[in-house]
C-alpha cells in the first residue's frame, strides 16, 4: 500500500530551466517581431532630423490622408458601436428565431478575407455591380470615395463591440433588467440606468478596439478607394504609396502616427482591463436603484 503524501504533483513548466528556457524564447520573439519594428520605425523617420519629419507630416496629401482617416474613424466607430450594443443586447436579453443565425454572421467579418469584402463591393455598388447602374444614374459615388472607404472599414470592424459585449452580458443575465422592467421602467430606462453601467468598460475596449482596427485598415479600404493621391488615400494607403515612391524617410515618418496610435491602444486596452477587472470583482447591484422612487410614485 502506497503512501499518501501532501506533495502535489509536478506542473508542466516547473522546472526552472523550462520557465528559463519559456520566457527567453517569448523574449526573443517580442524583441523581433514587435519591439525592433517600433525602433526602426522611430529611428528612420527622424533619421534626417526633425525639421524633414516636420515637413512631411505637414505634406497636404500626408495631411489629407491624416484627415481622411480620422473622419472614416468618426463616421464608422459609432456606428459600429451602435450595432453592436444593439447586437448584444439582442442575442443576450431576447429569444427569438435566428438568434443563432445572427451570431454566425457577427462573426464573418473576422472569417473573410479584407481584399475578399472590398471586391464583394465592388460587385454590390460599384459601376458594373448589382446597384451600380442605378446609383450611377441617381450621380450617388459610393466606390472610390468616401462612402465606400467607411463601408469597408465597417465591415471588417463589425464584430469587435459585440465581440466584448455578448459575453459579459450572457454571464451577467436578465434578472437585472427584469427586475427593472416589473418596477416600471421603460426599456431606454432599464438600458442606461442598469444595463450601460455595468457594461461600460467592456464597451469602451470593443470601441477602443475597433477604432485601432479603423485607422489601421488597409485591404479592404485598397479596393474600394481607388487609391487616389491627395483624395481616397487612408493613411495606411499613403505610406505604401511613399514607400513605392523610393520616400522610405517619409513612409516611415507617416507610419509613426499608426505606431504611436498602436502604443496608446495598447495603454488604454490594459486600463480597460484593469478597471472591468475591478468592476467585475465587486457583486453585481441594481445600478438603476434611482428608479425605484420614480417608480413607486
Amino acid at each position: 500500500m502506497s503512501k499518501v503524501t501532501g506533495r502535489r504533483p509536478p506542473r508542466v513548466g516547473d522546472a526552472p530551466l523550462f520557465r528559463a528556457i519559456l520566457l527567453t524564447v517569448i523574449l526573443i520573439l517580442v524583441a523581433l517581431v514587435i519591439v525592433a519594428p517600433l525602433l526602426v520605425i522611430g529611428i528612420e523617420a527622424f533619421s534626417k532630423g526633425l525639421p524633414f519629419f516636420a515637413k512631411t507630416i505637414a505634406d497636404p496629401d500626408t495631411r489629407h490622408a491624416i484627415m481622411l482617416t480620422v473622419l472614416t474613424a468618426l463616421i464608422a466607430v459609432p456606428i459600429n458601436t451602435v450595432f453592436g450594443v444593439a447586437a448584444a443586447w439582442a442575442i443576450t436579453k431576447h429569444d427569438f428565431f435566428g438568434k443563432r443565425l445572427l451570431t454566425i454572421l457577427i462573426e464573418i467579418p473576422f472569417s473573410v478575407s479584407p481584399i475578399v469584402a472590398g471586391v464583394s463591393y465592388l460587385f454590390v455598388y460599384g459601376l458594373q455591380g448589382l446597384f451600380g447602374p442605378a446609383l450611377d444614374s441617381a450621380e450617388i459615388k459610393i466606390m472610390f470615395a468616401l462612402p465606400g472607404i467607411v463601408l469597408a472599414s465597417m465591415f471588417v470592424t463589425a464584430p469587435f463591440v459585440a465581440r466584448e459585449l455578448i459575453p459579459l452580458m450572457q454571464a451577467q443575465g436578465r434578472d437585472l433588467e427584469e427586475a427593472a422592467t416589473s418596477l416600471g421602467a421603460s426599456g431606454l430606462r432599464t438600458f442606461f440606468s442598469v444595463t450601460l453601467p455595468n457594461i461600460k468598460w467592456a464597451l469602451l475596449y470593443g470601441v477602443v478596439l475597433c477604432n485601432s482596427r479603423v485607422m489601421g485598415e488597409f485591404g479592404a479600404v485598397s479596393v474600394v478607394s481607388g487609391n487616389i493621391r491627395g483624395q481616397t488615400n487612408t493613411l495606411p494607403l499613403h505610406i505604401e504609396l511613399l514607400y513605392h515612391d523610393y520616400n522610405a524617410i517619409g513612409a516611415f515618418a507617416a507610419a509613426t502616427i499608426l505606431a504611436t496610435l498602436a502604443i496608446v491602444t495598447l495603454f488604454a486596452k490594459v486600463l480597460l482591463e484593469r478597471q472591468g477587472a475591478g468592476r467585475r470583482a465587486r457583486p453585481a447591484t441594481l445600478a438603476g436603484t434611482a428608479i425605484l422612487p420614480e417608480v413607486k410614485s
